[in-house]
């Protein structure tokens, strides 16, 4: 299919990994075993996962990242040290005080979690190049597992970059659509930890040749998965079986979909426990998903939810400077 038309991009690549997802799934139950098993079987009994912290001030974003520890997690993320602050309000601070405030921020987390857990920090595109470079010097001390997307992920050569220069880890990829985008960023710097988006980049097929790919450079797996516990199935399957794994994205599948948390404006919001999408949503214990011998997925789709809540188009909310042009985050 993704051969047979002119076309790429997120739309049709996200389209193709949900009919590739489903075909696994279907494999999966027709034969009466787990898709990790297709994929030539598991390679760790559970799955280390990360779970989301956020807030919109530090102290808030502090005492997310303790729950954490004493939920029994051994890493956070989506912690962005420049906070989650409400994307109406304009940028105006100097980029000094810009990057020593977020550099401040998680100097704060990090003596507050006290190596407790791992710092998996999510920068979300905002800096340019050389920004990101000075964060990284700022924060080398706080010991973070990784930098997440520091710049735009359009331009490999400039990702590549800050990867050869920062001392700290840079993880990337939760844009990238095809194994070739990943092939030719790892070919300009072989990136610390590569980020998969199961639900983007190919379905699991897809993401089985990434992680092949990540393999060949020494780099690790994180697979990205904010997005509803159908994501996070398949996200695991792919988990439990490649040799590279380091340790996976797991959202709060109580709250809404992140995609109307963080970008739809309050009106537009659709107030569902994503829990209430499929039967057998997976669960971390102590920070780990347990395997799942269930065949397929290892889950099934209640197909009730889905007439209660219709398509409804959702206004997008984003970040402005002062002088009206966008910020990326």
């Amino acid at each position: 299919m993704y051969r047979a038309f002119h076309f790429r991009g997120a739309a049709i690549m996200g389209a193709l990994s949900a009919i590739d997802i489903a075909l696994w799934d279907l494999a999966g139950k027709r034969l009466g075993v787990p898709v990790h098993e297709l994929l030539g079987g598991a390679s760790r009994t559970s799955v280390r996962v990360y779970t989301h912290v956020t807030g919109s001030s530090l102290a808030d974003l502090i005492d997310d990242c303790t729950s954490a520890v004493r939920a029994g997690y051994t890493a956070v993320g989506h912690l962005s040290p420049f906070l989650d602050a409400d994307r109406s309000r304009p940028q105006h601070e100097t980029g000094t005080r810009y990057i020593r405030s977020a550099a401040d921020n998680l100097h704060r987390i990090a003596e507050a979690t006290a190596g407790a857990v791992d710092l998996c920090v999510e920068l979300h595109r905002r800096l340019t190049p050389a920004e990101a470079i000075r964060f990284g010097d700022q924060v080398v001390d706080c010991d973070p597992l990784f930098l997440e997307d520091p710049v735009r992920p359009d331009n490999l050569d400039a990702m590549a970059s800050v990867a050869q220069r920062s001392r700290v880890p840079i993880a990337t990829g939760e844009r990238l659509h095809t194994v070739e985008e990943f092939q030719m960023l790892h070919s300009r710097a072989p990136i610390a930890y590569t980020r998969i988006s199961v639900c983007l980049a190919g379905g699991i097929t897809g993401a089985m040749r990434i992680a092949a790919v990540a393999h060949a450079v020494g780099s690790q797996v994180v697979p990205h998965n904010p997005l509803s516990p159908l994501s996070t199935a398949a996200c695991l399957q792919v988990a439990l079986a490649v040799p590279n794994l380091a340790l996976m994205e797991l959202p709060d599948h109580e709250r809404m979909p992140a995609t109307a948390l963080y970008t739809a404006s309050g009106d537009a919001r659709q107030e569902i426990s994503q829990k209430d999408i499929v039967v057998g949503t997976p669960e971390a214990v102590e920070g780990y998903v347990p395997r799942s011998q269930a065949p397929g997925l290892g889950v099934h789709v209640d197909e009730a939810v889905a007439g209660k809540f219709p398509p409804t188009r959702v206004p997008v909310l984003t970040r402005l400077r002062v002088d009206g042009s966008v910020i990326d985050e």
